[in-house]
């Protein structure tokens, strides 16, 4: 799949979705620097995150994001009209390196919803290898990692008629019969703890628990949780207040939009930073 290219955002020069336009703002003084890779998952509680990275920092938190439904680590991805490029495509790795990230702040960092790239039809060995780069690069900037495994136990429970069902609702174009997939996934799992070893990354597991009916999508009373573990893996202190996302939080983070996208194929573009709150936080949203 073609790569969305530096030439795309060069020809862009204002937000066509109606966004607010945001001024540049330098990085917050002595704040950390949360770095987030994922899908749905992500982009379902980004407001959860926020709340809770905010009560676990001592300071401001600038927080930069690469997520949104059926996102992939390695190729351009496609959820009903709407279009993303790959995370390692993203201008997310250019805004580290401009916001001065990896210069003396802390920089603290997850990888998640791995998986999706498999539904795609690419295989362990590519969803692997797109992985261990995107450590790569996060060890490079000097981040503390934390990797969450592939739901097994969630994956292991989905019989024919549900993974039927969910392909044709998610991915109806996935090559994989649901033995494959079951394979293919204690694979790559075996593979990302693997990778995590070879960067000194802290490995999250997740109970099957966590998971409903989709087997994809973590319940959202348990997205607190895998904050949480997340920032015990950094090593956080404990929460300074409960952390609880508002509705005024879930209503501006959860609508501000990719710093590129498309729609109906047609290429739009969002200043970043996306939301900068009164709060102690900004938001990068890749």
């Amino acid at each position: 799949m073609r790569e969305f290219g530096d030439h795309t955002m060069r020809a862009l020069s204002a937000p066509r979705d109606g966004s607010e336009q945001l001024s540049p703002v330098t990085s917050l003084e002595g704040g950390a620097a949360v770095v987030v890779l994922g899908a749905s998952n992500v982009s379902r509680g980004i407001a959860r995150l926020a709340a809770v990275a905010t009560a676990r920092q001592p300071g401001p938190v600038d927080l930069f994001v690469a997520a949104g439904h059926g996102r992939s680590y390695g190729a351009n991805s496609r959820v009903l009209m709407r279009r993303l490029p790959s995370i390692l495509g993203s201008g997310l790795w250019r805004a580290l390196d401009r916001e001065g990230v990896g210069d003396g702040r802390p920089v603290q960092a997850l990888v998640t919803d791995i998986g999706n790239d498999l539904l795609y039809g690419f295989s362990v060995e590519q969803v692997a290898e797109w992985v261990r780069e995107s450590l790569a690069r996060l060890s490079a900037r000097g981040a503390a990692v934390a990797v969450t495994r592939l739901p097994l136990a969630s994956v292991d429970r989905v019989g024919p008629l549900q993974y039927r069902a969910l392909r044709t609702l998610y991915v109806p174009g996935c090559p994989l019969s649901l033995d494959a997939l079951k394979e293919a996934v204690r694979r790559l799992d075996a593979e990302v703890v693997a990778a995590a070893a070879e960067h000194d990354a802290a490995v999250l597991d997740q109970p099957g628990d966590w998971y409903g009916l989709d087997a994809m999508h973590v319940r959202r009373r348990c997205l607190d949780t895998l904050w949480h573990r997340a920032c015990d893996a950094w090593g956080c202190g404990p929460a300074s207040s409960v952390g609880w996302a508002g509705l005024a939080r879930w209503a501006m983070l959860g609508s501000r939009a990719a710093e590129v996208r498309s729609l109906a194929y047609v290429p739009l573009f969002t200043p970043q930073p996306a939301y900068r709150g009164r709060d102690a936080l900004r938001a990068w949203l890749y």
